[in-house]
């Protein structure tokens, strides 16, 4: 199932449930079908992401550590690390918030 990230300010964002579940949990969001993120939520949906993003940047001491073994392409065994997933998002989010926009979501 993918994930839709709707706001007037931005593109949209379309992501992997997972991956849009583990974002929304961060952020304090329940990860059903659909929701919102208020203009008056985003200071603190962005900074819980950045500060998740921050810890995980901490505790990344070498790029090889996420690696995965056992394929042979380099491309496959690069580790897409939450700063990666999130980055569109924080992005949207900023934009929303400058905008004075709410953030939407929704499952399809």
């Amino acid at each position: 199932m993918l994930y839709r990230f709707k706001s007037q300010a931005t593109q949209d964002v379309v992501m992997l449930e997972a991956n849009a579940r583990q974002l929304l949990d961060i952020m304090g969001k329940p990860g059903g079908a659909s929701g919102i993120i208020t203009v008056e939520q985003i200071p603190s949906a962005l900074a819980a992401l950045e500060a998740a993003v921050s810890n995980e940047g901490a505790n990344q001491h070498n790029h090889d550590a996420f690696a995965v073994e056992g394929h042979a392409e380099d491309a496959e065994r690069q580790h897409v690390g939450l700063h990666q997933r999130a980055a569109p998002i924080i992005h949207m989010l900023r934009d929303s918030q400058a905008e004075g926009k709410d953030v939407i979501w929704g499952a399809k």
